[in-house]
């Protein structure tokens, strides 16, 4: 079986940007395009164990989102904020052709996919939100707003991750469900932290996102509007989104299933990476 270090590795130009991603499996399957969350996240944190999984019987696709992975930096002149990357994803659709697609986003990337899905439903036959982010409008908060909006703290806190991989790995502890921690996923995350420019594209979404009342982007009072099927995956044990999010998204939307998780964090692709594929894989076959 192929790994996700034995897919192809290409790069396309995006608004001027260079984009890294990952292509496998058949060429004439059903694409399935991944999005990552913004942050210490990249296709190879997000999607290492499910990627060469579904490569076996769909064309995969898992992009690096500019200012992570191996992308290019998000340009100086640019916001990078939720509406943002969705055109790097309409751009990514549009220069490689890929129509029909499973379009699967996790944490930020779920608000990605979805500001996407809303604006290019053509381009998608399918939706797949884990543990997503711009379900309720109520994330964030005074606290999350106040670090978003100090420039020392956030430089502060990255400094020190990019520097302890004991720090790098009690981030995590507080994001995953404690006993599903490895070290394989640690080390994705140092990894990652050791890029260049690392951190500096979050800290300006989060700027730019992460407001005094909540986060900006929420399709809450859009959830009845959604236009292709959505299947909603969510840790129960989420300590960043919680799963009644999910739930109340999943009810609210014209056709949608959802899978919770127990024992599960806000990865669930990496926490129980089996079940997730399993679960994908089987609503995909009636969809």
């Amino acid at each position: 079986m192929s790994t996700f270090e034995s897919a192809d590795q290409r790069s396309i130009g995006v608004g001027g940007t260079r984009v890294r991603y990952y292509v496998d499996g058949p060429a004439e399957a059903r694409p399935i395009v991944f999005v990552h969350g913004v942050g210490i996240d990249s296709a190879t944190v997000s999607w290492r164990e499910a990627f060469p999984e579904l490569a076996e019987d769909y064309r995969v696709y898992a992009l690096d989102l500019p200012g992570h992975g191996d992308s290019d930096a998000v340009p100086d002149n640019v916001v990078p904020d939720a509406a943002y990357y969705a055109d790097a994803l309409d751009a990514f659709f549009d220069a490689l052709d890929v129509l029909d697609a499973t379009l699967v986003g996790a944490s930020t990337g779920g608000a990605i996919a979805l500001a996407y899905a809303f604006d290019t439903p053509a381009r998608i036959g399918r939706l797949v939100l884990v543990d997503s982010y711009g379900l309720d409008e109520t994330m964030g908060g005074n606290r999350s707003a106040a670090y978003a909006k100090t420039p020392f703290l956030m430089e502060t806190a990255w400094w020190a991750l990019k520097r302890s991989r004991r720090l790098t790995e009690r981030t995590l502890r507080d994001v995953v469900h404690p006993e599903n921690l490895d070290d394989a996923l640690v080390d994705d995350a140092v990894r990652e932290l050791q890029r260049p420019n690392a951190g500096d594209a979050y800290r300006r979404f989060q700027r730019a996102e992460v407001g005094w009342s909540g986060f900006e982007t929420s399709f809450a009072d859009r959830m009845d509007e959604l236009p292709v099927p959505t299947l909603f995956v969510h840790g129960k044990d989420d300590p960043l989104v919680p799963a009644d999010h999910a739930k109340r998204a999943s009810d609210a939307a014209p056709v949608a299933d959802r899978f919770f998780l127990a024992e599960c964090g806000h990865l669930p692709q990496r926490e129980h990476p089996e079940a997730f594929v399993a679960r994908l894989h089987a609503w995909l076959d009636r969809v």
